[in-house]
């Protein structure tokens, strides 16, 4: 597949560099090695950096092309990026995880506890990094990080609930998701003083990526295999977490199958039926509509704020996320 456009953008090596700098420099405690080692071990393990990404091409939506946006920018971006890993070292303690991109996670290597208290750290450091951009990022962060306990919490309280319905699904991903994205290309636009009407469109440009973002996740979670996603195929039904797809494909005839697999103790018989039944059901195409959806409205507030390089390879990022479903079928 297609690199994502952000990713060729003329000066995207060099942020890139500068962002997995500013998150290692972050963490790094001078008289505490063993805070550092713990701290930094997801963040070491590698990362699209697409939220930081996110701000910087934000940012350089007012910029000429090619012209590198301030370093706060960057350190705006990386406040997000660390609030997102910090869930994630909390994540895996709720879903007692042991791995976590191709490493081992850090609740399995640590403990809960340390797992726990340094997911609390890379949020406090986030925080931290908010506060010295200003109060308008760093209400806009604490505002974040509210959104996304919310949207997870929402999610737990639907689990194994095969009644789970679109108003709940909804609110939950823009959340866990979406928050964190809008968040991004709000800062983005802040820390480059665009217009507050730029501002409010670039972070509902981000909103609607992320909402896209997490439908088309959801979508290959039951159409991927195994070894394309890294995990078992249909994961979040072992989870109990029943994402757009399978709550279409639940209101199908054949829903009335599917409804009676999906139990706490999913067996690998019953998955494999449970995810044939989704991918034969019209609840893959629908959830499909519902991202391409939210793509095409992403890219239509983003052409009112501008139509330079930057502004084009965010909206090349949203097709991206259409087209990494393309790739997963066309194999």
């Amino acid at each position: 597949m297609a690199a994502n456009p952000l990713l060729l953008l003329p000066t995207a090596d060099g942020d890139r560099e500068r962002i997995e700098q500013t998150l290692l420099d972050v963490v790094r405690i001078d008289n505490d090695p063993y805070l550092t080692e713990i701290s930094s071990h997801l963040i070491k393990a590698g990362g699209k950096r697409l939220r930081p990404l996110f701000a910087v091409a934000s940012a350089a939506c007012s910029l000429p092309d090619g012209e590198r946006v301030p370093y706060d920018v960057v350190r705006g971006g990386v406040s997000v990026e660390l609030v997102h890993i910090g869930s994630l070292y909390h994540d895996d303690v709720m879903d007692e995880a042991e791995m976590r991109r191709q490493v081992i996670s850090v609740n399995a290597r640590w403990g809960n506890l340390r797992a726990i208290l340094s997911g609390d750290y890379l949020l406090a450091k986030a925080s931290e990094i908010a506060a010295d951009l200003g109060n308008d990022v760093a209400g806009l962060l604490a505002s974040t990080i509210a959104e996304l306990c919310r949207g997870q919490v929402g999610e737990l309280q639907t689990m194994y609930d095969v009644d789970r319905s679109e108003e709940q699904y909804f609110p939950s991903i823009a959340g866990k998701t979406a928050s964190l994205y809008a968040a991004a290309c709000r800062i983005g636009g802040i820390v480059s003083q665009q217009s507050a009407e730029n501002i409010d469109k670039l972070t509902e440009f981000g909103r609607l990526y992320g909402m896209a973002f997490q439908v088309v996740d959801d979508v290959l979670d039951v159409i991927a295999t195994d070894e394309q996603l890294g995990k078992p195929a249909g994961n979040d039904m072992i989870e109990g977490v029943y994402s757009l797809p399978v709550i279409h494909t639940l209101q199908w005839p054949e829903g009335a199958l599917l409804k009676e697999l999906l139990t706490d103790g999913l067996n690998l018989e019953d998955r494999h039926a449970a995810i044939d039944i989704v991918r034969r059901g019209p609840g893959v195409e629908s959830a499909l509509d519902v991202a391409r959806t939210f793509v095409e409205d992403a890219k239509a507030v983003l052409a009112e704020v501008s139509t330079n390089e930057a502004a084009k390879a965010l909206g090349g990022a949203a097709d991206h996320l259409l087209d990494s479903v393309n790739a997963v079928t066309a194999q």
